[in-house]
């Protein structure tokens, strides 16, 4: 295991540092202004680099991979579709076309999907999907690949929560002796390991090297989808379906909180604004390297929670009605966004409270 993830750890930087002069040749980047955080033309191949050293790496296993196939189909085609959309913008219609067959593809053939949710709702009942396990699990897997396309909007973020995840998902895995899994989620924490060690910024003065670019939050967010669900049923089943949503506990509340608000005033669901959580925070006066440990923090500790949770053996139940508690605690504050970016810069930093706050989330 820390072999394959040292290989991926390796790979990963080396094709960063390989790519980035083609990328500024052929235009590959980023350029600031508008929404948009950095400063510089920032190179878009993270998730180039990600996907090749990924596969690079799962070539050196010597273990049968005909299991994953439709893992490695799946994701080769969002790949493809998030490198079209960052070289040049592609309708939302021809992305969710790509998201919808490549789940398709996990689900139907590859007979990985939600058809069990455990006892949500009471001790006593257990939620079967029967029919609607198919296309409920399209929705699901579609909803976390956007969702971690639209927490990638500050350095370092995106891929400190999913290796979060997916480093939880690797112990869970190895404690459970399952030897394939250990293995493939060690070179995805390795891959991500060495992405993060030039997207994160280590000191403020130091801006991220690469992005992830479409191609990469559309790839690892299909990666963390598969995963999940297949950790969460039958035949695997090492946790239950709740504990998945605490893990990518923030990444859901902020994309369903932030669609719900734009639906709520007659606007696509999926339009471009700064209303996320970092957008406050950033408004708020915190720096970016701060925005995202900040954002880091929440995260684990609702991961921290749902493992709590799964450990203690609490009733699925009460774990669901909890994480809507927290999420109408949350859902509530980011109405109020204004007010709470206001409150922040008062506590954060006195001075700002004085100063005209140019970027209203318009609330």
């Amino acid at each position: 295991m820390t072999l394959v993830f040292a290989i991926a750890l390796v790979l990963s930087v080396g094709l960063i540092l390989l790519i980035i002069p083609l990328a500024q040749r052929i235009g590959l980047v980023d350029n600031p202004g508008g929404r948009k955080q950095h400063g510089h033309a920032t190179p878009m191949v993270g998730g180039i680099a990600l996907f090749l050293a990924f596969m690079l790496s799962i070539l050196t296993l010597d273990v049968p991979l005909g299991a994953w196939r439709t893992l490695f189909m799946g994701s080769t085609l969002v790949f493809i579709t998030g490198l079209l959309d960052d070289f040049r913008e592609t309708p939302p219609s021809a992305r969710f076309v790509a998201q919808i067959g490549a789940a398709l593809i996990i689900v139907i053939w590859g007979n990985v999907r939600l058809e069990n949710l455990g006892f949500l709702v009471s001790t006593g009942q257990e939620i079967e999907l029967g029919w609607v396990a198919i296309p409920f699990s399209v929705f699901c897997i579609v909803g976390i690949i956007n969702a971690t396309n639209m927490m990638d909007g500050l350095d370092g973020l995106s891929g400190g929560i999913l290796l979060m995840v997916f480093s939880v998902l690797l112990v869970v895995a190895w404690q459970a002796g399952l030897f394939h899994e250990t293995l493939i989620l060690a070179i995805v924490c390795g891959v991500l390991t060495g992405f993060l060690l030039l997207n994160f910024r280590f000191a403020d003065n130091r801006p991220a090297a690469v992005f992830l670019g479409d191609a990469g939050t559309m790839f690892l967010g299909l990666l963390v989808a598969w995963f999940l669900i297949r950790f969460t049923q039958a035949p695997v089943a090492k946790l239950r379906p709740i504990t998945a949503v605490w893990l990518f506990g923030l990444p859901i509340m902020d994309t369903v909180a932030i669609m719900v608000r734009r639906m709520r005033r007659g606007r696509s669901p999926f339009a471009p604004d700064r209303e996320h959580l970092h957008h406050i925070l950033l408004l708020a006066g915190f720096t970016v390297r701060r925005t995202a440990l900040t954002m880091l923090g929440i995260s684990l500790l609702l991961g921290a929670v749902g493992l709590a949770g799964e450990w203690l053996n609490l009733p699925e139940s009460y774990m669901f009605y909890g994480f809507l508690l927290v999420f109408a605690v949350y859902y509530l504050g980011m109405s109020q966004a204004w007010k709470l970016m206001k409150a922040l810069r008062k506590v954060h930093n006195p001075v700002l409270t004085k100063a005209p706050l140019e970027d209203s989330p318009g609330v």
